[in-house]
């Protein structure tokens, strides 16, 4: 492991990170009239948290894990046999997990300007 390179990753990580929750929510959030603006600001929690979610149970193992016929394997499935130990190239792998996770985070998060005014949060 290098310890410049996972200083690194971490800020990059935390950096986009804060580029979607409060970032892309606040800009989102001023782009609406006052009576959406907790819509968006939940829409863009939400799909935080359940990207964050699938990114855990199938994203990662599918996009980075063994080889497989159609998809990378699911031998990463829930971060099955990953621990502190685990390295990825000079990285360590959670560290290399959380920050492609960030990704998988805002990607969908881009989305939310496209309707932003035009979908409600709830039922």
């Amino acid at each position: 492991m290098n310890g410049a390179d996972t200083a690194w990753i971490i800020v990059a990580t935390a950096l986009v990170l804060f580029m979607t929750l409060p970032g892309l929510a606040l800009f989102y959030g001023g782009l609406v009239r006052a009576r959406n603006v907790l819509s968006v600001f939940m829409q863009t929690f939400s799909i935080a948290c359940l990207m964050s979610v699938l990114w855990l149970v199938a994203g990662y193992s599918i996009a980075f894990g063994g080889v497989g016929s159609l998809w990378g394997g699911l031998d990463r499935v829930l971060l099955n046999g990953v621990d502190a130990g685990t390295v990825r190239g000079t990285l360590p792998e959670v560290l290399f997990f959380a920050f492609q996770m960030t990704f998988a985070i805002i990607t969908p998060a881009l989305f939310l300007g496209a309707f932003a005014e035009r979908v409600n949060f709830g039922f």
